[in-house]
């Protein structure tokens, strides 16, 4: 069986973080698969899905090492092309990854006790994301 399902994330942009576990719970649960697979995945090239315990030191962590990855303020080829300043994005949105797939079983979500999803908006600008949740396993 396969479920596709959608939601929209609002964000400020620079590295702005969003728990969406309980978004994505919501879609396996509307599914009704017990055991299987979710995947989540942005169909955009400047924001990133992953996991992470989500709290404030956390996510700073996280923040600062993707600045020290690729700094905001450093000359990126892709802005001589476009002038649209984005390119630490695009780059923050490679190394991270735009799709995680997560097991199923007895209905929930395989997480650790202290990881939830988050999604991560890289882009110079606030924006509203559509995220695609694919579920696919037994009833």
């Amino acid at each position: 069986m396969v479920y596709s399902g959608t939601f929209e994330v609002s964000t400020q942009g620079f590295g702005d973080v969003a728990d969406v576990t309980p978004q994505v719970e919501a879609v396996v649960a509307k599914s009704g698969v017990r055991n299987g697979i979710v995947c989540i995945a942005n169909p955009g090239s400047t924001a990133g899905i992953t996991t992470i315990e989500f709290e404030p030191g956390a996510v700073a962590d996280l923040k600062a090492a993707l600045e020290k990855l690729a700094p905001e303020k450093d000359r990126y080829s892709h802005n001589d092309t476009w002038g649209d300043g984005n390119g630490f994005a695009h780059l923050r949105s490679a190394l991270v990854g735009t799709s995680q797939s997560f097991s199923i079983k007895d209905g929930a979500i395989a997480l650790g006790t202290w990881q939830q999803i988050v999604f991560l908006d890289f882009d110079n600008r606030p924006r509203r994301r559509k995220l695609l949740v694919t579920v696919v396993g037994e009833q």
